[in-house]
């Protein structure tokens, strides 16, 4: 029979006893850096290159790196929603190539901005809510589900456009794309509000709390008496909208809405939701550890360009730093 170590003996004691484990306890811990990894390894980033690099903390290029982290940290946001269920969303990526095509192609067709704008957020969050649906009343595995629509969403894209670029000029998206309060560039201020309003979502309503029991154990939160297939409905469905909120901009950052889907952006926004803490398992995360992640990535991406580091070593940082987080968390409490 296995007898348990001094280790844990002392710890159950000290619980049972009501003490908190020390401070330096707390700090050496997994926990403590699979919940910070991503504040620890932003601010590492930030000192290294800033040393190698004088003009990585320069205005301009801090702005530009900001505004790059923003399409990133709105799927990253969408993704958490997702993976807090348990689940994972592999067709954000096709989805936000499908919502920029519509917006392309109905502003073409003589819609105003706003309109195009509003329709490519219903269409992404459409699928995304049958992503759900698929999943919970069909009972197919997410990843299968998500797998098939990156296809299909693709293919539809392809379709629609023909394959050529959709062109999309306006004084709005120049707008949002170029302007900005100081050093934080307008779609940087889009992506925190996303994360303000998704926090708020998360831990100050019911739904918050029924989408964190369901994805902590769905057979408790069942018989509490929660609509478990509602909220993963629901949590596919929010991706979507982040992946529609995404497509807009990207239109508004390179100017037209191109028929290529940018397999990076759904291997980022998985990386940033594991740098920052969320449990792939479910039940426990946060907002705020998904958005320093997509800035600690973009900064990595940035840094390296900036030191002049060829662009085929730069996945196998982002790769490296990923696995090292998942290790991690693999031994977090």
């Amino acid at each position: 029979m296995n007898t348990p170590s001094r280790s844990s003996t002392v710890e159950a004691r000290s619980k049972a006893e009501g003490r908190r484990p020390s401070r330096a306890a707390a700090v050496l811990s997994p926990s403590f850096w699979a919940d910070w990894a991503s504040a620890v390894g932003l601010v590492g980033l930030v000192i290294v290159f800033s040393i190698l690099q004088p003009v990585f903390l320069t205005a301009p290029n801090i702005q530009a790196l900001l505004v790059a982290a923003a399409i990133l940290i709105v799927l990253s946001i969408g993704q958490t929603f997702v993976v807090m269920t348990a689940g994972i969303d592999l067709s954000l990526a096709a989805l936000v190539m499908l919502g920029a095509i519509v917006l392309g192609l109905t502003h073409e067709a003589g819609y105003g901005i706003f309109a195009s704008c509003v329709l490519a957020v219903i269409v992404t969050s459409g699928l995304g809510f049958l992503n759900g649906l698929l999943i919970t009343a069909g009972k197919i595995p997410d990843f299968v589900v998500t797998l098939g629509t990156l296809s299909a969403v693709t293919g539809l894209a392809l379709i629609l456009s023909g394959g050529e670029p959709t062109m999309v000029g306006d004084t709005f998206l120049l707008r949002l794309a170029s302007g900005s309060i100081g050093i934080f560039g307008y779609p940087f201020l889009v992506a925190v509000a996303v994360a303000l309003v998704s926090h708020i979502v998360l831990y100050h309503t019911r739904f918050g709390v029924h989408l964190l029991a369901t994805g902590g154990q769905q057979e408790s939160a069942r018989q509490l008496g929660i609509r478990t297939g509602r909220v993963r409905i629901a949590a596919y469905t929010i991706s979507g909208l982040c992946g529609g909120i995404a497509a807009i901009l990207l239109v508004a950052r390179i100017g037209s809405a191109e028929p290529t889907i940018n397999t990076n952006l759904l291997l980022n926004s998985v990386a940033a939701v594991v740098l920052g803490g969320v449990s792939l398992f479910g039940g426990r995360g946060s907002i705020l550890g998904p958005l320093l992640g997509a800035v600690m990535l973009t900064t990595l991406v940035n840094g390296l360009t900036l030191l002049s580091v060829s662009a085929f070593y730069q996945p196998l940082a982002v790769g490296f730093i990923v696995v090292l987080a998942a290790l991690i968390m693999r031994y977090q409490k």
